[in-house]
């Protein structure tokens, strides 16, 4: 039988990781290769084909991946015009008057798209939808002609009050496809019809920004997989932790940023709900970031927009992470006024850390956690190297750090990881402590290839409650991208005060908006376990500005008033504890998510089979450096432990993806999942 494999494929800026469930068997296979930056399709195929020989017997593949999150970091999207409303070519520009620096007056900012590639047309829909001045086609020709021959490749259509009338906006966007070379073409109230011109012009130019480079990515993908006899289904991972069909990802290309991060993150949900952890804050340590996210009573959060980057606001659901620089591969280095810094830059998969010795010679953090032995230089993951190089990543920490700062090797690769921890810490506290959660009550989840080396070190400056480090960590974001279901989210502004609306007529327009969403899944030509429908309002009082989520039933006999004022009202009592009275309550926005549940993978395929006692798998032992003086820790052999074994620290636990460290004071004891369970002793 063919087409029994499901594949989950996360890029990361240093590894491809692969995670394969044979569905015949419950089997399951890990690998992790070095990314290919140049083109990431390279080091994807060919991370499933160390895996998998026979391509036609994958069934499904699922990727997470960074392609347009990368292109946005790094300011390499298509370049890209904007047709607009006259008067409104700045909006790009003006934003919302922010600043780069909060606190200081220095800082720039260039738009992705630079003022002579952002043109008016004559046209006007007022607030109310009325249209004051219908657009003409041949103006809007005109302007797409001069775009097209100034070397744009994508073109975004974005016009005032876009989201109460559209008609205008239609109109143009046909008028620019009669002469565009090429399908990439964005109206901005399809990407995002909802009020707020700056949010709403950003999202959709970043979709158009990343369209030819997601889409020629996703044919170079789709290609190599055809020439290697794969006749399944591609699904890719939104950053609303949903999948969606490669056709849907080309045209909303911008749904994909932190889409492995995302990955990530389901992942974690599904682990920690089947360990019986319903409160985890996730902890993705790769080469180049740290992301954390936090998961309450097993729900993750998901966030109305983010800034991918300053200046460049994506509102679009999506999983909320906080990401920060310090990754494995984050570059040490001290400052002009003798501080030590640790990231943002990355030195990536290539060259790599010092110790890869592939040509950089700035230490990283991962040269630091081996020259402290928490690494074993003769088990280098990834596969391509036969051994790291610790002589020259002593040699890269005394010279760029231990001399400056006046320490010794140890002393200096100690305060590298000190600050990284830190970073790391301050990271978690901000989604915990400063949402009001107290993180006693939550166990950290490291995972990615660096995040199980500090797993100890963040339980103990934080105060959480305890770890766990799944059965595969550094392939986690991988296994998300096989357990995610798929969805999509549909918005659309009301503005109006609740009094004034017809609830019965607005229960409608929503289920008609969820029946048109889930005609999308049938499209995909996947079998789903089962289809959720969510509904959602964004509302407010008279005066105010930012709005609550309120989730709302639609019963057989009709949405009401009274229920959507009932619903508000619990939601805003839970956001800010108590109510306002007599003042009027306002409807912004309507949004409907429909979810196609895919079959659910029983974690058990993780249960150690068999296994042996801690000392059986006890494979030496190795000093490490903590806290200033060296200690002698036991090396195991993680996956080869049975059920409960317990393992008291200081301890390396080594497996193919990553290494454990279990830091003196603690101990970690496996669960019937083949988790990890990493708890202060006594």
């Amino acid at each position: 039988m063919s087409g029994y494999y499901v594949i989950g494929v996360d890029v990361g800026g240093t590894f491809t990781d692969i995670f394969v469930l044979d569905e015949q068997s419950g089997q399951v296979m890990t690998g992790k290769v070095p990314s290919t930056r140049g083109d990431q399709s390279k080091g994807f195929i060919e991370g499933i084909s160390g895996l998998v020989g026979d391509f036609s017997e994958i069934g499904t593949v699922v990727h997470g991946t960074t392609v347009g999150t990368n292109a946005l970091l790094e300011r390499k999207g298509a370049r890209t015009g904007i047709i607009t409303t006259e008067g409104f070519r700045d909006v790009l520009e003006m934003r919302r008057r922010d600043r780069p620096t909060t606190w200081g007056l220095k800082g720039s900012f260039t738009p992705v798209v630079e003022r002579p590639d952002r043109l008016e047309v004559g046209e006007r829909v007022l607030a109310d939808g009325s249209v004051l001045r219908a657009v003409a086609e041949d103006e809007v020709k005109a302007r797409a002609k001069t775009l097209a021959e100034n070397g744009c490749e994508a073109v975004c259509v974005f016009f005032i009050n876009g989201y109460a009338n559209n008609d205008n906006e239609i109109r143009a966007v046909e008028a620019v496809r009669s002469v565009w070379p090429n399908a990439y073409v964005t109206a901005a109230t399809e990407i995002l019809p909802e009020i707020r011109e700056f949010e709403r012009l950003s999202t959709a130019t970043l979709n158009a920004y990343l369209q030819p480079v997601v889409s020629s990515y996703l044919d170079r993908l789709e290609s190599g997989l055809a020439n290697r006899s794969f006749g399944g289904d591609i699904l890719i991972v939104q950053s609303n932790g949903g999948v969606m069909s490669v056709d849907t990802a080309k045209r909303y290309p911008v749904r994909t940023a932190l889409s492995g991060p995302a990955a990530g993150v389901i992942a974690a949900t599904a682990i920690a709900k089947a360990a019986g952890f319903p409160n985890i804050i996730t902890c993705d340590m790769g080469g180049t970031s740290f992301d954390v996210s936090l998961i309450a009573d097993g729900e993750a959060a998901l966030a109305a927009q983010t800034a991918i980057d300053f200046g460049m606001v994506v509102r679009t659901p999506m999983i909320e992470i906080t990401t920060i620089g310090a990754g494995g591969g984050s570059i040490a280095w001290v400052d002009k006024s003798g501080l030590l810094q640790v990231g943002p830059e990355s030195a990536g998969s290539n060259p790599g850390p010092v110790c890869y010795g592939l040509g950089n010679d700035r230490p990283t953090v991962t040269d630091a956690n081996l020259v402290l032995g928490r690494i074993n230089p003769d088990r280098p993951i990834g596969g391509k190297l036969d051994r790291l190089d610790v002589e020259a990543a002593r040699v890269a920490i005394e010279a760029h750090i231990g001399k400056p700062l006046g320490l010794g090797v140890e002393d200096a690769a100690e305060a590298i990881l000190k600050l990284a921890n830190a970073k790391m810490a301050g990271a978690i506290r901000l989604v915990s402590i400063e949402k009001g959660h107290d993180p006693a009550k939550f166990a950290a989840m490291p995972f990615g290839g660096g995040g199980a080396l500090h797993t100890g070190a963040l339980i103990k400056d934080v105060g959480l409650g305890s770890a766990l480090v799944p059965r595969f960590p550094g392939v986690t974001s991988a296994l998300g991208c096989v357990v995610s279901d798929m969805r999509h989210d549909r918005v659309q502004t009301v503005n109006r005060l609740l009094d004034q609306i017809d609830a019965e007529a607005l229960g409608r327009e929503m289920k008609e908006v969820a029946d048109e969403t889930e005609a999308l899944l049938a499209k995909a030509g996947v079998s789903f376990a089962g289809i959720d429908r969510v509904y959602e309002l964004d509302m407010l009082y008279l005066g105010q500005t930012h709005t609550v989520n309120v989730p709302v039933t639609i019963p057989g006999n009709g949405l009401t008033c009274e229920a959507v004022r009932e619903a508000f009202e619990v939601a805003y009592r839970e956001t800010y504890g108590r109510l306002l009275s007599n003042i009027p309550m306002r409807v912004m926005n309507y949004r409907v998510a429909v979810i196609g549940r895919r079959p659910e993978l029983d974690m058990a395929v993780f249960t150690p089979s068999g296994g042996k006692p801690a000392d059986a798998c006890r494979t030496g032992t190795r000093n490490v450096y903590v806290d200033g003086q060296a200690h002698e820790a036991g090396v195991y052999e993680r996956l080869d432990l049975k059920v409960d074994a317990i393992i008291a620290g200081p301890a390396l636990l080594e497996q193919a993806d990553t290494t454990i460290f279990v830091d003196p004071g603690l101990e970690a004891r496996v669960d019937r999942f083949g988790n990890l369970v990493i708890t202060p002793t006594g």
